[in-house]
């Protein structure tokens, strides 16, 4: 396999427009014969009618989209490959891929409970499927992981059969282990990361 010299792209962010919802109202008409008398709608009739319009709003609200999940920024990425880099000296701790990945994202301060290579492809909370990597994103076949590095050069960075290095994931290789799937790492609240450092070290 051979090791590839690391190019990291600038990369730039697009901001999403948000479209504006326009609010139609419609207007009744009714014609009457003979002039009648209608009576004022009791207060029990009144409840019912509130009660309707606070359930219909309710089920708006419940229809409307959750705002997407914060994710790593290119930023982050580079932190993430930067820990990479500096994990070479103290990978042979690390017995396997799975568990080299997951010590770079804690030393980059990106903590998750620790995932076989297996569950990361099938897919796991802590990651987001893309289809568009970018560094620092995980690179994913069933029995092995790594760190994208280049996505130009689709270099990424794991533990191979020489030990820690970067190799292109479209190489003959790594295309007849499978089809080949991106990850990206899910921030969390401040306790949310808290809790998952507890369970990560308990995996230690």
């Amino acid at each position: 396999m051979s090791q590839n010299r690391i190019k990291i792209p600038a990369m730039g962010f697009r901001a999403k427009s948000v479209g504006a919802l326009t609010l139609c109202g419609f207007a009744l008409s009714a014609s009457f014969a003979q002039p009648q008398i209608q009576p004022a709608p009791s207060s029990d009739a009144a409840s019912h009618i509130g009660q309707e319009h606070v359930s219909q709003e309710h089920v708006r609200r419940g229809r409307a989209k959750r705002p997407a999940p914060a994710v790593l920024s290119a930023d982050d990425g580079l932190s993430v490959i930067a820990a990479a880099l500096d994990a070479r000296v103290k990978a042979a701790r690390q017995p396997d891929c799975s568990h080299l990945v997951h010590a770079i994202y804690l030393q980059a301060g990106f903590p998750y409970p620790y995932a076989s290579s297996s569950d990361l492809y099938d897919g796991t909370d802590d990651f987001q499927r893309v289809t568009h990597p970018q560094p620092g994103d995980l690179v994913v076949w069933p029995g092995h992981v790594g760190i994208l590095v280049n996505p130009a050069q689709r270099a990424f960075f794991s533990r191979l059969r020489q030990g820690p290095g970067v190799d292109a994931y479209d190489a003959q290789y790594w295309k007849q282990r499978g089809q080949v799937r991106f990850y990206r790492y899910i921030k969390k609240a401040p306790a949310q990361v808290t809790a998952t450092r507890l369970v990560s070290q308990r995996h230690k």
